[in-house]
């Protein structure tokens, strides 16, 4: 059975298949599905090569480890980092194999800390007492909630199977979490104005944050404030991602190809700060390491400046403003 037929026939089960299922469960089965899921499958995903179909600041080398590494340790301020544990979240598993665990930013990076942890999907998702929590693209890839302004009113969109083909829906009412948000929503709009809503994100951060532990939060992704998102992407910022090509068709090749949505910067600093958080901050990736991993990149941007290396192309992707340098942002916070 081809990797569609087969999501197909796992979505049909869903309640309400043939009339439309919200937009944020398809995109959750069609990234975490534990038989169809885009993530779930033994693939390699992350790469520079045709084979995978995207790339990651984990993509460059070590470096990026060691920039994250030095900017936590300076973070920590006073603390000694040697008391603290290294937990990435969101780990890529090894060769994209979940049988091999999970590989982590850490392993070839001279090590600051008590120790390291990678938890990839399907892992428990259990923090020691006190830890760094990073995470690398790990908030855009939970699933969003879709609305449009159409008819002088929000319309949450959903996801139906018709004749055996997915096709978007207008769904006849909004679910129980979008209704939660009614009074935050633009009072109005243009027609056709697509609002993607990260909410799941803001789940998974309340689920991270309730835990008792202290140290530091590091989250880099991607992202816009709540009034961008509402005003500004009259498109909306869910995408597909499939072999280093961005698309607009999100419900091409289901479980097969990458879904991606802008998290809401404002939603996860004021989650932070609702648990005892002080001061979240965000800042462009490339103002963050410049800030906080100087003991790393003075040096290496000496020790570079002579040849075109490997490390030195690395660290142009990481910081220059037409690649990572601006696109990502990094949210941090201390819990002491």
């Amino acid at each position: 059975m081809g990797s569609s037929s087969e999501f197909h026939e796992i979505f049909a089960a869903e309640p309400q298949a043939g009339t439309g299922v919200p937009f944020a469960r398809f995109m959750e089965l069609a990234l975490y599905h534990p038989q169809a899921g885009y993530y779930a499958r033994p693939r390699r995903r992350i790469g520079r090569d045709r084979e995978s179909d995207f790339h990651t600041a984990s993509s460059l080398g070590p470096l990026f480890g060691e920039l994250v590494a030095a900017a936590a340790a300076s973070l920590l301020g006073p603390a000694d980092p040697r008391e603290f544990t290294f937990v990435e979240i969101g780990a890529e598993p090894a060769d994209g194999d979940a049988v091999h665990g999970a590989r982590g930013i850490l392993p070839d990076v001279v090590n600051l800390f008590a120790g390291t942890q990678a938890i990839s999907l399907g892992q428990p998702l259990t923090l020691p007492a006190r830890c760094v929590v990073f995470s690398n693209e790990l908030f855009d890839a939970q699933p969003c909630h879709r609305l449009v302004w159409r008819r002088g009113q929000w319309r949450e969109l959903g996801v139906a199977l018709r004749g055996g083909v997915l096709a978007e829906v207008e769904l006849a009412s909004v679910t129980t979490a979008v209704a939660a948000l009614s009074g935050r929503l633009p009072a109005d709009a243009p027609e056709d104005y697509h609002l993607d809503l990260p909410l799941h994100s803001v789940a998974l951060l309340q689920q991270i944050a309730a835990q008792p532990w202290s140290g530091l939060f590091l989250a880099f992704d991607y992202g816009k404030s709540w009034r961008e998102l509402a005003e500004n992407t009259p498109q909306g910022t869910a995408r597909g991602y499939s072999r280093h090509r961005q698309t607009g068709d999100l419900l091409a090749m289901p479980g097969e190809q990458d879904l991606t949505c802008h998290v809401c910067w404002d939603w996860l600093a004021d989650t932070l700060a609702g648990a005892d958080f002080a001061a979240p901050a965000t800042v462009s990736q490339e103002a963050f390491l410049a800030r906080h991993a100087g003991k790393v990149l003075a040096p290496t941007i000496a020790e570079e400046a002579p040849r075109f290396s490997e490390r030195k192309q690395a660290l142009m992707h990481l910081l220059h403003p037409a690649h990572m340098g601006q696109k990502f942002q990094v949210l941090h916070a201390l819990r002491m």
